[in-house]
């Protein structure tokens, strides 16, 4: 069992390891430059700590991530389970690691990016991807034992390197991260989407160790705390390194992503052979996680829908392959809001499960929290899509840390505890009273 640890834990690294795992530490490192360690320590609590959670959390329910939500209500744990898995499958999560593959891998060594030149890469890219996702059981062995290696390696070569040769002082921070490096950094982790991807692939994880032989609760949680430990090292070391990296960049240059960003250090580091190198990593980090997303983005629609598993695949995958082709910046910006009105309420779902035991698992407290949440969740979306409400706008600018992006954090606490004072007062109310 010991080495199905490992195997499955460097499954689940190379399923996170995706866009968003190569293209935001660069964007924090050069943005907070001198404040890096300030900022990277948030970075890593959204963006390794709240998916190992998540993952962890998973190994509670019995089927599926809309357990997490059934408590506030069925039709609830169904809507936000279909949100999160269209956000991170065939509307973001997938097209984005597609076109960071086409930016980092293909891009620089043409003389001009073209249309025509994406279009065929992802030709290729998504035709690669259905034909590995149309059998998931053997997705495990090929992605923990093949290909992270192979990732794990041209990684660790570009971070020694980049390390020993890349010999430069750090910038200055700039932006939010001179005033507020660690909840600026915080917010950030978010755009990973591994906290909500998470409630995706741990119940590849689950599913696997029980056709490994595993099938207590206690024995799930274990084996799954392991897995998302190794995940996490493995995160830490990759976010660390290449945000310390690009928090050298000189502050003149211009980029437009983090692709950008990562492509630029490479060839300062190691001129073509580096560009060369991270094409590679690029690649593989991209494949491996939108294989693993279209997988579990069937798997869960199968169980919903009267379409099969192979049909499933097709229409997310062709949904992905279009919508990869309107380009990295335009993914980038409708994404933004929908990971801030979704992000905030997987958190507390998550925080929710594990926290049962305090509140008798009472449904009060699960509706209070997360009706709260929403609402501030959906308001701080709608200001990213630079939706604004005058009236409400002066309500929601004085609510506790809505500054660092966290003014839901109060709300969800409040809700939760309203929540739990109404069931308190229903509990204890004559039986004719609570018909």
């Amino acid at each position: 069992m010991k080495k199905d640890t490992f195997i499955v834990g460097f499954m689940l690294f190379a399923l996170f390891f995706g866009a968003g795992n190569l293209i935001y530490p660069p964007v924090l490192g050069v943005s907070s430059g001198s404040s890096f360690f300030s900022a990277i320590v948030g970075f890593i609590m959204t963006g390794i700590g709240l998916p190992v959670l998540a993952v962890t959390a998973i190994s509670y329910v019995k089927e599926d991530a809309r357990e997490l939500g059934n408590p506030v209500h069925p039709l609830f744990g169904l809507f936000f389970t279909c949100l999160v898995y269209l956000a991170i499958g065939p509307f973001f999560g997938i097209p984005r690691a597609a076109t960071v593959g086409y930016e980092m891998s293909i891009e620089p060594f043409l003389t001009t990016a073209s249309s025509e030149s994406l279009w065929l890469f992802t030709s290729i890219f998504f035709l690669a991807v259905f034909l590995v996702s149309l059998n998931p059981s053997k997705m495990v062995d090929r992605i923990g034992q093949i290909l992270t290696p192979i990732l794990l390696l041209s990684i660790a070569i570009l971070v020694i390197g980049g390390l020993l040769l890349f010999d430069k002082p750090l910038q200055p921070a700039t932006g939010d991260y001179k005033e507020s490096p660690f909840f600026t950094g915080f917010i950030e982790g978010y755009l990973t989407m591994d906290a909500i991807a998470a409630l995706a692939f741990g119940i590849i994880v689950v599913q696997t160790f029980k056709e490994r032989g595993l099938s207590s609760r206690q024995a799930l949680i274990k084996a799954t705390l392991k897995v998302g430990f190794i995940a996490g090292i493995g995160l830490i070391i990759v976010y660390t390194t290449l945000g310390w990296i690009s928090a050298k960049l000189p502050k003149g240059e211009l980029f437009a992503n983090g692709g950008e960003i990562l492509s630029h250090a490479a060839t300062s580091i190691f001129g073509t052979s580096g560009t060369l190198l991270l094409g590679i990593i690029v690649t593989l980090a991209c494949f491996t996680t939108s294989v693993g997303l279209v997988v579990a983005t069937a798997q869960f629609f199968v169980k919903i829908s009267p379409l099969s598993y192979k049909w499933l695949a097709v229409i997310i995958t062709l949904a992905s392959y279009l919508i990869a082709n309107q380009g990295l910046n335009t993914i980038i910006r409708f994404s933004v809001p929908a990971l801030v009105f979704l992000y905030p309420i997987a958190i507390v779902l998550i925080l929710l499960t594990f926290m049962q035991p305090l509140f008798g698992s009472r449904k009060a407290v699960y509706r209070g929290a997360i009706l709260f949440t929403s609402i501030v969740s959906l308001y701080d979306g709608l200001q990213e899509l630079e939706v604004t409400i005058p009236l409400v706008t002066d309500y929601f600018a004085v609510l506790p840390f809505s500054n660092i992006g966290l003014g839901w954090l109060v709300p969800a606490l409040i809700g939760g505890i309203l929540g739990w004072i109404l069931s308190l007062f229903r509990q204890h109310r004559p039986l004719h009273e609570q018909g």
